[in-house]
């Protein structure tokens, strides 16, 4: 039956940081914002040759660092009830290597505003701990009451459970679940903006991924200028992270790294003192090139005040 079939595509989630903000690339779909996404093409030798192109030529934005996500194929993703398939990727890329119209920036935090701890709690976080403790309480037997109430915590960080900014994906997924984000053409939340269809629920995928790996490869310099100070590469990982680190044990780890080298250079423009200049070790870059084995020690540290 024709209504089985369906169809293939290509989702991006590029991924800038651009004056301490983590930035997301978004395209129209309608009226919405989307992640930028088209059919699979089978001239193409591989999906990455295909979003490669498809992305270059829809946004005018070459990419660079690229890997696969997930494959999200559930039914009733798409608000015209299309059986689609679609393949995600992440792309670190910087902001300011394009300008087009086709194609704009904002933070991810405007999508996902309860992941952004870097100046404490945000003042979200008190309305959706009452919103998800009244979800919880309308379970319908005291266990799944409990159940629930322990999801809550462990995911979120109340009751004395620890914040754990690898868990975006559980946050998205449950917050869902309680009717508290809405997907798919559903009426539109108040945590949040929207985006369509379930992109949003691809950006959480995406910036769960991103935070876990920079914990053990050194992808953050895909998002860096060629030289940098020690300051601005702490505040991008902590846009990431969505966390403030602790200023002298991340510099003390980036040095037992060996992942940086001093330029000879300095920035005047800090406001004080003018600060030294780094760049990521060309070493580190070949063996990157060679195989990502070699990086499995390489790593960012993310190392709580």
């Amino acid at each position: 039956m024709t209504d089985d079939i369906a169809h293939t595509e290509l989702i991006a989630v590029l991924a800038a940081v651009t004056r301490e903000q983590p930035r997301v690339m978004t395209v129209r779909q309608g009226q919405e914002q989307a992640l930028p996404s088209g059919p699979f093409a089978t001239e193409h030798r591989s999906l990455q040759s295909g979003l490669r192109a498809w992305v270059q030529a829809e946004t005018a934005h070459p990419l660079g660092y690229l890997e696969q996500l997930y494959t999200f194929a559930d039914r009733d993703r798409h608000p015209e009830g299309e059986r689609i398939i679609s393949i995600s990727y992440l792309g670190l890329v910087r902001e300011d290597e394009t300008a087009t119209d086709q194609a704009s920036w904002r933070s991810w935090y405007d999508y996902l505003p309860w992941e952004d701890h870097r100046q404490g709690e945000p003042a979200i976080m008190e309305h959706l701990n009452i919103a998800l403790l009244v979800w919880a309480h309308q379970a319908g037997t005291v266990d799944l009451t409990a159940q629930r109430m322990r999801r809550i915590a462990f995911a979120f960080g109340f009751d004395g459970e620890r914040w754990n900014e690898d868990l975006a994906l559980q946050r998205y997924e449950l917050l869902y679940e309680a009717g508290l984000v809405a997907e798919a053409g559903m009426k539109e939340d108040e945590n949040g903006r929207h985006m369509f269809a379930d992109h949003r629920r691809i950006l959480a995928t995406a910036i769960a991924r991103l935070r876990a790996k920079i914990k053990y490869r050194p992808v953050v310099f895909e998002l860096m200028p060629e030289s940098f100070t020690l300051l601005q590469l702490q505040r991008t990982v902590e846009a990431l992270a969505g966390l403030r680190l602790h200023k002298q044990n991340f510099r003390r780890l980036i040095e037992q790294q060996d992942l940086v080298e001093e330029t000879g250079e300095s920035d005047s423009e800090t406001g004080g003192r003018p600060a030294k200049l780094f760049r990521f070790r060309y070493s580190i870059v070949e063996e990157r090139a060679l195989s990502e084995r070699h990086l499995a020690g390489a790593k960012l540290p993310i190392s709580r005040d």
